[in-house]
């Protein structure tokens, strides 16, 4: 039977790599970051392991983040679940002290995992044991026993090694595409992409449901959006940004900008002051 998916509200979880961090520098003032490389037989799913850790904080912090176009898997004391892509920002508050265990699935990546289209997670999570019953329930047993981070990695990699992931061509196909929305700024429009995928928009727009779990246009706007998050905050005009990036207007920016960072521009600017 599948498991079950639950809705997030405008989505909270933790999700960490510092492109994409809200006010970063603060982040990294609060707690300690560390990523591990995947072994080479779950590479080709898997990009990178993340061990969030903080110590005797003084007062609850709230870290946000403008979420990934990638599945996540994530263990804490409070929570072990596996979320799908998340539209909106959301955040974690840490309190006294903790660790978080995530592992980042490469776009398209977890889909060997899953054996069904990912856009069914889109928006929300499912427990690991929902998942993965009792085989799931005993890797974050033995996660949250380890007080080594690098022991703890071992087991899920072990765990994920354990489920036997098959090659998929398309998943190398949807990665790439999503690394080329990433690394080419002049790509704003989805009709782009797919001339340069080679196939037509309504097949790019399948690919990308089943595999990366939301359509491409979501995927352009969001790796804009990280764009634009870090050209404001060194203070570029943004006017001219909005143009830059394929926007009708500043006020479309504006209202993307905010839905997803959870400030406008203009106070996401004065963030670089405290910098």
């Amino acid at each position: 039977m599948a498991a079950m998916v639950s809705r997030l509200p405008e989505g909270r979880l933790v999700e960490t790599r510092q492109r994409g961090w809200v006010d970063p520098y603060a982040g990294l003032a609060a707690f300690d970051y560390a990523r591990h490389t995947p072994s080479p037989e779950i590479s080709a799913f898997v990009n990178h392991f993340w061990v969030v850790t903080w110590t005797d904080l003084a007062e609850p912090y709230e870290q946000r983040i403008v979420s990934h176009p990638t599945v996540n898997m994530t263990i804490t004391s409070d929570f072990h679940r596996i979320a799908g892509v998340i539209r909106g920002g959301f955040s974690y508050t840490m309190r006294g002290s903790g660790r978080a265990l995530g592992t980042r699935f490469r776009p398209g990546g977890f889909r060997p995992f899953l054996r069904r289209p990912v856009s069914e997670l889109t928006g929300g999570f499912v427990e690991i044991s929902d998942m993965y019953g009792a085989a799931g329930a005993a890797m974050v047993d033995q996660v949250l026993a380890e007080s080594d981070p690098r022991a703890a990695v071992a087991r899920v990699e072990m765990f994920l090694r354990s489920l036997e992931p098959r090659p998929d061509p398309l998943v190398e196909e949807a990665e790439a595409l999503v690394a080329l929305v990433e690394s080419d700024v002049s790509m704003t429009r989805v009709d782009q992409l797919a001339a340069r995928s080679g196939r037509s928009v309504r097949s790019l727009q399948r690919l990308f449901r089943d595999y990366v779990g939301i359509g491409p246009k979501w995927v352009i706007r969001r790796f804009r959006l990280y764009e634009a998050a870090e050209r404001v905050y060194e203070g570029l005009d943004l006017a001219t940004l909005a143009t830059e990036l394929g926007y009708t207007d500043q006020a479309h920016l504006t209202r993307d900008f905010t839905a997803a960072v959870g400030t406008t521009p203009a106070a996401y600017a004065r963030l670089r002051t405290r910098a």
